[in-house]
């Protein structure tokens, strides 16, 4: 009970030291750009940063009647393109995209000194990681793989987009609940990752669902489970089966993926930004359509609600790099107990 208490008492500090919400006067209501806005994608094209934040800019270029500009950025796990963004001018026309797990627990992992207290998250889909098989392999289910696994230790190879990338914590997470060990391969991006597996110069990817779906319909590549409670389900391929049927312990959190606007631009573009969501993100055609067919999980979330929604991923995530012997900053210095 205490457990609980304190995770509740955490995530609602975490909302409170992370929102700096406040309703804003009328005069600050309105946002009319003069100028390009750049998005920065920390991660190589093609991957599933990339893919969902090129479908929100051109809707958000809609609204704003400006042109908004995707520039890929890659580089330590999403980091260097991330801190970018934190360093760079706060005048609200450069923001970044990415998964909210990765903006909370860069310093954890001692990457960027950063937290969810620099940012203001704006939500748009949750994507769930696929642990997937070069098809020449001989593993036909979870169990084969972690068989293997453990007979084997550490020399089954997985590809992910690197430390503190959603394959690697999904990677992290299986080796972690099955007490097997694997060969880690980093590359710079889930795409890279993904075609790594494809090629067969790993065995196996975990990364996410929408990085892999189009290798997956080709039959390129094996899908065994869905880091998830239930089947993922996508037009044309059959049902991808759950992790929990094989590990009934295994915990899953929606990894929440948007745009994140550094704290300390004008309080007009927050204010535009919330109303955007409110009004015309919440129920985008465009972002349903990617999500139905690729199998990500349409959720749009703005303010406190994108806050609590992330909370979750972001704490599995600090503790997966704590337990996993790579964490420079124990989460619970940052306000993030473990679960």
């Amino acid at each position: 009970m205490q457990g609980k208490l304190a995770i509740r008492t955490a995530v609602a500090a975490f909302v409170a030291g992370t929102l700096g919400f406040v309703a804003q006067p009328a005069a600050a209501q309105q946002w009319k750009p003069t100028k390009p806005i750049t998005i920065i994608v920390p991660w190589a094209a093609g991957g599933s940063t990339d893919q969902v934040t090129r479908v929100t800019a051109a809707e958000l270029e809609k609204e704003l009647g400006q042109k908004v500009v995707v520039v890929n950025q890659p580089g330590a796990s999403g980091s260097i393109g991330t801190k970018s963004v934190l360093e760079g001018s706060k005048d609200g026309y450069t923001w970044a995209a990415g998964a909210a797990k990765d903006v909370g627990s860069y310093a954890v992992s001692g990457l960027l000194n950063t937290t969810a207290n620099d940012w203001d998250f704006y939500l748009t889909v949750a994507n769930q990681a696929v642990i997937s098989v070069n098809p020449n392999t001989p593993y036909k289910s979870v169990a084969d793989l972690l068989a293997a696994m453990k007979a084997k230790p550490g020399q089954v190879s997985f590809a992910t987009a690197g430390v503190n990338s959603s394959g690697h914590y999904g990677s992290e997470a299986l080796s972690r609940a099955a007490g097997a060990t694997y060969k880690h391969v980093s590359y710079d991006g889930g795409n890279p990752a993904v075609i790594a597996t494809v090629s067969g110069e790993t065995e196996v990817t975990s990364q996410l669902g929408v990085e892999q779906i189009e290798m997956i319909r080709g039959k390129r590549l094996r899908p065994l489970a869905v880091l998830a409670s239930k089947p993922l389900e996508v037009d044309g391929v059959a049902p991808i089966e759950p992790i929990t049927k094989t590990l009934p312990g295994f915990r899953t959190e929606a990894n929440y993926f948007g745009i994140f606007v550094p704290k300390g631009v004008p309080a007009e573009v927050i204010a535009t930004l919330d109303k955007i969501w409110a009004e015309k993100i919440k129920n985008n055609a465009a972002l349903k359509k990617y999500s139905a067919e690729k199998g990500a999980l349409f959720g749009p979330e703005y303010g406190e609600a994108a806050k609590k929604a992330s909370f979750p991923a972001i704490q599995g995530a600090a503790w997966i790099l704590q337990e996993g012997g790579k964490a420079k900053v124990s989460p619970d210095t940052l306000g993030i107990p473990k679960p």
